[in-house]
């Protein structure tokens, strides 16, 4: 049975648990569980981490925990009892595991290892505080620890700051709000400004001196020297190296390491040098000889410096190498450091031995006892102190020293006889009154022991040596009285004994006989001279005679013979015990000398502070007692003397003996009636201040008055013990008298000077001080009546003086946090004195961040939810003193513009900060009662209505980010659940006060607004809060978005009519609320669109405000990354439920559908621009968005700005020619005015002609840039008109130059010509642009089919690539996946004329066959019914698939949505017409180049008739009539005779062709190939017979061919001539040129032999493609060739290109290879191949003829369609493609600019040929871009037939892409030209539909219509009118069929066409 636990209630998992039981719940070990019930061995319970799943679990597996339980029963909250840092610890560790993870996948290496770090740092910590035998203050130490690395991960990872208070987490529900703002900002503050630390220590280690020739042991010092005073500033540090350069006591570190403490912040500055001296121990010369004296002596070696600046830039410095230099003579040696720092280079230099001192420096900051926390290992290895000379900046109590410092530095001596000068050296002893030497107290520096003697070195011959050496004399105070220095001078001989010879002795006593010590500075001391054997011993002898030249006894002759030679040293004393000022012992001594009592209190003043704090308490003992001595006469000179001590303690340096002077109040002062004598005095210093002129001394008596109350209140106390309490109301009077006295100078007003004012502030600052001592002896009521009445007795007068004003709030403040204000009591006392002041100050806005500081104390001591009637008093009193001054305030300090400086900017934050916390203080206090109070308390609603506004503008900007930094995420949420608390009390005002009649519109919109930007704060966003994070918020405050969202349905729902006041203004917020991703608030937001929609209908009659609006907020919310698709769902679905009933239902759901819609595309755009690089999808997405704004929102603005982003997308892609395409849109808008134009996007403020003429110049760049050169030109030349018209010919100049730049790229620069890719998207997955729809896509310069499939399965990483062509059914349509259906197409050109034109340059061609593409093809080869193995072409069918675009390729885009798709299939003999046509095109091609010798090889037409001649030889022609010319075809297939007879035709006019290409061939073709020729002519005479034709009689002659002009080149004006020689003219019933399509099927392929020989000859492979760009066609498996086959043939070849007899049917559909390039699919009518360029010129003077048909059904009439040529629009691709009313970009890409008006009467059908005739650039009508009527076509039939491919061998093998023939079927000839200004005057042949007859004005601004069906003309910016009569057309084709002639000659007039007006851009 199942029972609820009690004491079992928290635990954590210590063994992972699968859960597979019933009911079992799955655990990981770590996991923490509340336990709810128990069961034999089993609990139930949940997971903390998802407390929804319960479930039961083994009690085993669980480690029980201490905890508390609140809310016990259904909704229990389970908090463990453990230390909160360990709480924390576990929860933070547990966050930031799973961000560790994360930072190993972003790479982030650097912080992922440190964290690590960090973690198992703070797990062993936590380890040892749950050990718990750490004692108190190593557990506070590692709790500090803890919570440092806690703070630090916190901030790396951007997680929130904690407040904290002694290491553990704060509730901000349990302090004050102010008080937890200092919490969070003294964290943040010491975040982000560490303190500088006021104390610094340099770590010395000597590491070896590097010399090359040592050989002796040496002495090196340290020291710090300061180059600005020019004097050591600390001690020495002292060390020995020995022979090897390398410290002697290596074992020992403090004897090599050294700590320079305490060092000021000013000494870190660049004249303080660590100085190094090198003392070696060893010869007077250095390059002595080693026998020459065994004496050694102390010699200089060198000196080296270092700037302590250098070592603030790094922390450490490792190995150091100074450099040691040497002086170049001796004598400077005292003084070398200083001309190192001089750098008087003159003396000194390097050593001679180049030594380098190798040492390591670091610099330590903070007090020293912190640095032996931090650096531990250095202490405890051991390491020597060395002091600043004398005391430090701070003198702490207790600090014994007693150091006499000894500086040697220099003396005078005789030569003595000697020729040359001594070498002296000086030795040094401390010696006793008895003769004694004292041992061990001569210190050289702090890492050597204390020595008993000291010898100077030795200066070679030098009798004024100058030694400068400083040594420490650490004498006990016992020893120093009766002790004297002695010095002893000795001459060093450099002779072999070396000799030290004793000369003479100075000595100087350390004490004088007054008790007085040896005063500090420079002593010359007398040398007395002696003999070499004198014994010192007896100091009785010496130590009557004078020491020292000041001291000189005349009638001493012994003195008076040794005043020639002198000896100075400088003594500096620091003790703590001895002194060497006479006054102060006097002073000490008063009882000896009564007599000096008067001066020497007069005196004291000029005593040395430090000497008066060393004896303070004797100092203090003599004054009270002198006091008790005679009060009367000394009391006013005892009390100076008090207050000049008392004041001398506030001095920094002597700070802190304040602790000593407090302990000897409390312990050691005795004088129990001084409090009388002391408050006499201190109240007639107090009566006359207002009198006294001079005011100083008094001012120091105030400053004193906190110690001397303490002396009073202590006095009292000690005479209250002693007397029981006597004269207790005498001791009141007089302190109230005092007081009064007090309040009457406080009272009193400043004239003139100011120094009584400033005697005020001198009072009012210590003042506070008093209040303590005070409580000591009055009841605190008493005192708070006191200080009530003192503060109140100040002058109210604000302008008194500023500095007063600040004094005495600086005194207030003070009160506050005095003892005094704490206690409620005394509080309410106090409370109206200290409001009355700040509202004061705060109404002047002065001192604010002194009132901050003030407010924060108040409110600290109020708590939250203090239900005590005295803080519900004191919210009483405060409300009503400052709440409206506060918001003021804070509405005052946050609209002034920031202070620049940084410290300032601080204080600023810092203020603001401070007063928001009071606000919010406030504001969490006030109860119902305080908030009704408040709004009674306004009289009037004015009064009421600016309050409302004021508080909500001050919430509006408490909300706003920057009010507190980024990661006080505790601070905003408590802020935020104040407000909305307050707002919920202020929203009940609004509605009973301004609604109805007292409408106020602008309070409304105020709290709507601050409603609106609540809820969008960042901060309560909980979704993207980490679980733990969001769990813990929403259990302290819940979710505040929600409830505010609900206040605004409530409010928004009390308006009624007034609604339509805030339609559309609140739409955007509204929408911008409702985005948030929260289902509960959209729930409730939603809604209120609906009741816009109806209150907007009801006025207006429709919603357009509510649409627009709605439209606009959504593109700029949903661009920054708001709504998701569950909003798109959630908005429609809610809206739609809404309207269901309503009797605008129609339009409603109209605007919903929109808005849905538009979402959807905004959504699609979002995600797409998360990508980083720029992709199709992304250029795809902008378009599908950009025509949505245009064709269905008609957002004219967003349209534009939608144009600009795909422009910047094109330009980030280099896609030029897109980007002009793009931008062209937008030019489009605009006119050639002078409308003047407003300021947009990147565009200045300018008149329309000049945004219009710089868009021109962009868009003729880009389409420069993108090789669109004919574009170009069109725009160069409407820009150049202009400039025409304005004479502007500067421009016009360059802008005709820049044309003619274009025409030279055209012929001079290379054109790669794009393959064109068609995919399908199909799936679910896809976004809505994309999703089940196919595509067509221009690829990019030299990409591939595989390279193409390859980029689009990177930009859809989780699409399939469809492995077949068909069409996808329903089940692939509607599948959650993403499907990739990828193939190559081929373009088919709209315009024949330019790409039929003979002479045409290729690279003119290029553009034509590429550009302005509209239709696209696809072919599928399948054998229908039975195969035939011997022949496979009488059943090898083509389905034909061709594709419409819905706007032509090249456009704003690279690829283009397929508007329609259309499917035919070819018959096996239509097939073979196409074949033949094509191979017969390509011959008559190759020969023409051949002929007008563009040709450089002749080796392509060779390999051309090699592989028809050879094929057919083998069988190629031949099959096909096997396959169509036997008579049971004939039979069955009655109605293909005219298709037969048209088979039969072609071959006839292959056989021709032929012919005539082998003259030609024989004419050019090199000796080496005549073999092959003869071979070819041969099989050519046995092709013939096969085909069963004899002679050709017109065509043998002599000459290959005859022109009749005479010229070489094709005849372009004349009617085209036939082939034969002599010019007999042969009119074919077929125009080869009007057989458009290339076809790659052929019949056979080229014998391995043949194709060999050709190879050979040749130089090429036989399925090279690089000669013909040709490849392998299917053959009969018995003719097919493994040489001629491609590598690349796959299973989309005919079964027979596979050398496979048979397919089955059910197989047929899958042949297709959907991935394989035109390039390199296999030889199928599937894939066209392109040609070389050599081979693209065409082959045009037979004759026009009409074009093949693709279907036998259809006439030909019903198959002439007119020409499309490619243009880019405005208009939809649907309207676009009705081109039958447009203009052209023909061939030739611009032609002349004419001079003379066309006439209607020069549309005829033939022309004679012109005079102009032979340029290229000049035949054919003028071509324009501008509208023009339909020309008529030259009739014929109109073919649809794949490109089939073959090899060169094959009979029938393929044409170039290239060529004419690439075109396909349904296209007609330009034949006229429309008269200027001629409308659209289309005549059709046939039947054509309906639809394309239309001719409809586009809009204004479109991108795609969806009503018209095909294109429209070029945009006016590519159009130029037609304004002179065009050149001649080229002749027509003489044999035209009767009843296309018959249509031709019912051409109507062409009627005007109206310009469509482009749509105004308004300002834009």
């Amino acid at each position: 049975m199942w029972i609820p636990t009690e004491h079992e209630k928290y635990g954590v998992v210590i063994a992972s648990f699968r859960g597979t039981v019933s009911y079992g719940l799955s655990l990981e070990i770590g996991d923490t569980v509340q336990i709810l019930e128990k069961c034999d061995g089993w609990y139930r319970g949940f997971a903390l981490k998802n407390p929804n799943v319960k479930g039961i679990f083994p009690s085993s597996y669980v480690h029980l925990k201490n905890a508390c339980v609140k809310n016990k029963g259904q909704f229990e909250m389970v908090i463990p009892t453990e230390d909160s840092v360990i709480t924390e610890m576990t929860s933070t560790l547990r966050d930031w595991g799973t961000m560790w993870k994360q930072l190993y996948v972003r790479n982030e290496g650097d912080l992922f290892h440190r964290l690590w770090h960090i973690m198992n740092e703070i797990l062993d910590l936590r380890r040892q505080v749950l050990v718990g035998h750490l004692t108190h203050d190593r557990m506070k130490d590692v709790k500090r620890h803890i919570t440092a690395r806690l703070d630090w991960g916190n901030e790396q990872l951007g997680l929130d700051l904690v407040p904290r208070k002694e290491y553990a987490m704060v509730d901000p529900e349990d302090i004050s709000i102010t008080e937890l703002y200092r919490l969070m900002e003294h964290r943040h503050r010491k975040k982000d400004t560490p303190v500088q630390a006021s104390s610094h220590h340099l770590f010395v280690q000597m590491k070896s001196l590097m010399c090359s020739n040592l050989g002796e042991e040496l002495e090196v010092i340290f020291s710090l020297f300061d180059s600005k005073e020019n004097r050591p500033i600390s001690e020495r540090f002292f060390l020995r190296l020995n022979r090897n350069g390398l410290p002697k006591a290596p074992d020992k570190p403090e004897r090599h390491c050294s700590l320079f403490v305490d060092l000021g912040s000013s000494e870190l500055r660049r004249d303080i040098y660590i100085t190094v001296h090198i003392i070696r121990i060893g010869r007077m010369g250095a390059g002595e000889k080693k026998n020459a004296c065994s004496v050694q002596y102390r010699r200089p070696f060198g000196c080296a410096v270092l700037s302590i600046a250098d070592l603030l830039t790094g922390e450490t410095k490792d190995d150091l190498i100074l450099k040691v230099y040497m002086c170049n003579t001796e004598s400077e040696w005292y003084q070398i450091h200083e001309n190192i720092i001089k750098k008087l280079n003159a003396r000194y230099n390097l050593t001679g031995s180049n030594a380098g001192l190798a040492v390591s420096l670091q610099l330590l900051h903070g007090d020293i006892e912190q640095i032996r926390r931090e650096y531990s290992s250095v202490f405890s290895h051991g390491v020597s102190i060395t002091r600043k000379l004398g005391f430090s900046n701070i003198i702490m109590p207790g600090e014994m020293r007693n150091d006499l410092y000894i500086t040697m530095e220099r003396g005078e001596f005789e030569k003595g006889g000697k020729s040359v000068a001594r070498n002296v050296e000086v030795t040094m002893f401390i010696v006793e009154n008895s003769g004694q030497i004292l041992k061990d107290f001569i210190s050289f520096g702090s890492g050597e022991p204390p020595a008993s003697e000291y010898h100077s070195f030795v200066l070679y011959h030098n009798n004024s040596p100058r030694w400068s050496e400083l040594l420490k004399l650490p004498i006990p105070v016992d020893k120093f009285r009766g002790a004297h220095i002695r010095f002893e001078f000795r001459h060093c001989s450099t002779k072999e004994k070396g000799e030290k010879k004793l000369f003479g002795f100075s000595f100087v006593p350390l004490m004088q006989e007054d008790g007085r010590t040896l005063p500090d500075g420079t002593h010359e001391l007398i040398v007395h001279k002696c003999e070499e054997n004198t014994n010192l011993q007896d100091t009785t002898r010496y130590l009557k005679l004078p020491f020292s030249k000041g001291i000189l006894l005349g009638n001493n002759h012994q003195a008076i013979k040794a005043t020639k030679e002198s000896f100075w040293i400088t003594s500096f004393l620091c003790s703590t015990k001895l002194t060497q000022n006479g006054d102060m012992l006097d002073l000490l001594k008063w009882r000896t000398h009564p007599d000096k009592i008067t001066g020497c209190l007069s005196k004291i003043k000029e005593i040395d502070g430090s000497e008066i704090v060393k004896f303070l308490q004797d100092t203090l003992d003599t004054l009270f007692g002198i006091l008790d001595e005679n009060s009367q006469k000394y009391g006013s000179k005892v009390f100076d003397s008090l207050v000049h001590i008392i004041n001398l303690l506030q001095d920094s340096k002597f700070h802190h003996f304040k602790p000593v002077m407090d302990t000897y109040i409390e312990s050691h002062f005795a004088g129990a009636l001084a409090y009388r004598d002391l408050i006499k005095v201190l109240k007639w210093y107090v009566d006359r201040i207002t009198e006294a002129e001079r005011q100083e001394h008094i001012q120091e008596v105030l400053k004193a008055q906190e110690y001397i109350f303490k002396y009073i209140v202590q006095s009292r106390r000690l005479f209250s013990l002693a007397t029981g309490g006597q004269n207790e109301e005498e001791f009141r009077c007089c302190i109230q008298e005092l007081l009064m006295s007090v309040r009457f100078f406080l009272s009193q007003e400043s004239k003139g000077s100011g120094a009584l004012s400033q005697s005020q502030a001198v009072f009012l600052s210590s003042f506070p001080a008093v209040y303590s001592e005070l409580l000591k002896l009055f009841d605190i009521r008493e005192v708070a009546n006191l200080v009530q009445d003192t503060l109140g007795s100040l002058p109210t007068i604000v302008h008194v003086d500023d500095s007063l004003q600040a004094v005495k709030l600086q005194c207030i403040g003070k009160t506050v946090e005095s003892q005094l204000y704490t206690n409620p009591d005394s509080r309410y006392i106090l409370l109206p004195v200290v409001l009355h002041h700040l509202h004061m100050h705060l109404q002047e806005q002065k001192d604010l961040i002194m009132c901050a500081r003030i407010l924060s104390n108040v409110f600290c001591l109020i708590k939250k939810n203090s239900s005590e009637k005295s803080v519900l008093e004191e919210i009483d009193v405060i409300v009503a003193s400052l709440l409206d001054i506060l918001l003021r305030t804070i509405l005052e300090i946050t609209s002034r513009p920031q202070p620049s400086g940084s410290a300032m900017r601080l204080q600023f934050q810092d203020v603001t900060g401070e007063f928001v916390a009071c606000l919010l203080s406030l504001l969490r206090q006030m109860t119902d009662r305080h908030y009704q109070q408040l709004l009674d308390s306004f009289n009037t609603k004015e009064e009421l209505r600016d309050f409302l506004l004021q508080i909500f503008t001050v919430f509006r900007i408490l909300i706003r980010p920057e009010m507190f930094p980024k990661d006080w995420t505790v601070m905003r949420l408590v802020a935020n659940n104040v407000i909305i608390t307050t707002v919920l009390y202020l929203s009940d005002a609004l509605r009973k006060n301004f609604l109805n009649e007292n409408f106020d519109y602008k309070i409304w919109d105020s709290y709507f607004y601050l409603a609106v930007i609540f809820i969008n704060q960042l901060c309560l966003q909980l979704e993207m809060f980490t679980p733990s994070k969001k769990k813990k918020v929403l259990e302290k405050y819940g979710d505040m978005r929600v409830t505010m969202g609900c206040e605004i349905f409530s409010m928004w729902q009390n308006l009624g009519e007034h609604k339509l006041h805030f339609i559309p203004a609140l739409i955007g917020p509204f929408l911008e609320v409702t985005l948030i991703p929260q289902p509960d608030l959209r729930n409730v937001m939603i809604p209120i669109f609906h009741d816009m929609m109806d209150w907007e209908q009801r006025r207006s009659g429709n919603f357009k405000q509510v649409e627009a609006k709605l439209i606009d907020k959504l593109d700029s919310l949903m661009s920054e990354g708001k709504g998701d698709e569950t909003y798109r769902e959630l908005f429609n679905s809610i809206l739609l439920k809404k309207i269901e009933r309503e009797t605008w239902r129609e339009s409603g759901v109209s605007l919903i559908a929109t808005v849905t819609r538009l979402m959807e595309r905004l959504l699609d755009y979002r995600d797409c621009m998360k990508m980083g690089e720029v992709d199709g999808k992304k250029i795809g997405c902008t378009v599908s968005l950009l025509n949505f704004y245009k064709t269905e929102l008609n957002k004219e603005e967003m349209y534009i700005r939608y144009i600009h982003k795909l422009y910047d997308l094109h330009l980030k892609a280099q896609n030029f020619t897109e980007a002009a395409y793009t931008l062209l849109l937008y030019d489009e808008l605009l006119e050639w005015s002078d409308r003047p134009l407003r300021e947009f996007l990147t565009y200045p403020m300018q008149t329309e002609w000049q945004r219009k003429e710089h868009l021109h110049l962009a868009i003729i760049q880009n389409f420069d840039r993108g090789k669109c050169w004919e574009n170009g030109i069109i725009l160069c030349r409407k820009i150049a008109e202009q400039y025409e018209s304005y004479y502007d010919y500067r421009n016009l100049s360059k802008m005709r130059m820049m044309e003619a730049s274009l025409y030279d790229k055209i012929m001079d620069q290379q054109r790669l010509e794009p393959e064109f890719f068609r995919v399908g998207f199909y799936g679910k997955k896809f976004p809505f642009f994309l999703r089940n729809k196919e595509f067509v896509c221009r690829g990019h310069d030299y990409e591939r089919l595989e390279a193409f499939q390859q980029r689009m399965l990177n930009e859809f990483p989780h699409a399939i690539a469809m492995q077949h062509a068909n069409q996808p059914d329903e089940t692939i349509f509607q599948a959650e996946a993403q499907y990739l259906q990828i193939y190559a197409v081929t373009p088919i050109p709209e315009s024949q004329e330019v790409l039929q034109r003979e002479g045409v340059p290729d690279n003119i061609k290029s553009f034509y066959k590429v550009n302005h593409i509209w239709k696209f093809r696809y072919d599928r080869p399948f054998h229908k019914g039975t195969k035939d193995k011997e022949n496979e072409f009488k059943s090898l069918w083509v389905e034909r698939t061709s594709l419409y675009l819905v706007q032509s390729l090249p456009g704003i885009s690279r690829w283009f949505e397929v508007e329609k798709r259309e499917v035919v299939e070819m018959s096996p003999l239509e097939n073979a017409i196409e074949v033949l046509e094509n191979k017969n095109q390509q011959l008559k091609t190759l020969i023409s180049q051949c002929q007008t010798r563009q040709m450089q090889n002749i080796n392509p037409l060779t390999m051309c008739l090699n592989g028809v001649i050879d094929a057919a030889v083998n069988g190629g022609v031949s099959r096909y009539q096997e396959a169509f010319f036997v008579k049971e075809y004939i039979l069955s297939h009655p109605e293909d005779g005219e298709k037969i007879a048209r088979l039969r035709e072609l071959m006839l006019e292959q056989a021709q062709i032929l012919e005539f290409g082998l003259a030609v061939h024989e004419k050019f073709v090199p000796q080496d190939m005549r073999p092959l020729h003869k071979k070819l002519v041969d099989q050519f005479f046995v092709m013939k017979s096969s085909l069963g034709i004899q002679e050709f009689s017109a065509c043998i002659q002599a000459s290959p061919v005859h022109f009749p002009n005479g010229s070489p080149r094709v005849c372009r004006n004349s009617a085209p001539a036939s082939m034969s020689p002599d010019g007999t003219r042969v009119i074919p019933r077929r125009s080869p040129l009007s057989y458009p399509a290339v076809n790659r099927y052929s019949s056979s392929s080229l014998s391995s032999q043949a194709s060999a020989e050709v190879s050979n000859i040749t130089g090429q492979s036989e399925s090279s493609d690089e000669v013909f760009n040709m490849q392998p066609s299917p053959s009969t498996s018995s003719l097919s060739s493994t040489h001629s086959a491609s590598p690349n043939v796959t299973s989309s070849a005919p079964s027979s290109a596979r050398a496979s007899p048979l397919l089955s049917d059910k197989h047929k559909h899958s042949r297709e290879n959907s991935c394989l390039s035109p390039r390199e699919r296999p030889c199928s009518a599937i894939y066209p191949t392109p040609v070389e360029p050599s081979q693209r010129l065409l082959f045009n003077h037979i004759g026009e003829g009409a074009l093949p048909r693709s279907d036998p059904n259809l006439s030909a009439p019903e198959k002439a369609v007119n020409p499309t040529p490619s243009s880019w629009s405005l208009d939809s691709g649907k309207e676009a493609k009705n081109m039958s009313d447009s203009g052209k970009i023909l061939s030739p890409p611009v032609p002349p600019r004419p001079t003379q008006t066309a006439s209607p009467a020069r549309h005829t059908t033939s022309v004679s040929p012109s005079p102009a005739g032979r340029s290229p650039l000049k035949q054919g009508s003028v071509q324009s871009f501008t509208p023009s009527p339909v020309e008529y076509h030259s009739p014929g039939l109109i073919s649809n037939s794949p490109v089939l491919s073959g090899s060169y061998s094959s009979g029938i093998s393929s044409l170039s892409r290239c060529s004419t023939s690439e075109t396909s079927g349904f296209e007609n000839q330009v034949n006229e030209q429309s008269a200027p200004g001629a409308g659209p005057a289309p005549s059709y042949s046939g039947s054509e539909e309906p639809g394309r007859k239309e001719s409809k004005t586009p809009p204004p601004y479109s991108v795609y219509e969806r009503t018209l069906r095909r294109p429209v003309p070029l945009p006016h910016s590519l159009s130029i009118p037609v304004t002179a009569e065009p050149p001649a057309l080229p002749p027509k084709p003489l044999a035209a069929r009767p009843g296309h002639l018959e249509n031709g000659t019912r051409r109507t007039e062409p009627g005007p066409r109206p310009r469509p007006l482009p749509r105004k851009v308004s300002q834009l």
